[in-house]
């Protein structure tokens, strides 16, 4: 069963929306590190930035329509570098997205 771990959505602009979600789940082949999650920036409506690891697929990067690989050390490090990359491309400071 799921346990969720953070869950925070907020609007960086009237244009641009960050939502973070991070799920403790079995851990499984799918997720050996017995995490889930999903990291988006949307702009416009559209998905610009996200990190997830969707079953079958491991952990990885959406960027302009485009899947890469991810190395994962930690979720927390992980979301750091979420942050640091929204922040390249937006223009506005994000929320602190703590535990």
């Amino acid at each position: 069963m799921a346990k969720k771990i953070l869950h925070t959505r907020d609007a960086l602009s009237e244009r641009e929306l960050v939502e973070v979600k991070i799920w403790e789940v079995p851990k499984s082949e799918d997720f050996p590190e017995g995490l889930k999650y999903s990291f988006v920036y949307i702009k416009d409506g559209e998905r610009i930035l996200g990190y997830d690891n969707e079953r079958g697929k491991s952990h990885h990067r959406h960027f302009k329509g485009k899947e890469t690989n991810l190395e994962f050390e930690s979720i927390w490090k992980l979301l750091e570098k979420f942050k640091k990359e929204v922040q390249e491309l937006s223009k506005n400071s994000l929320p602190d997205l703590k535990r």
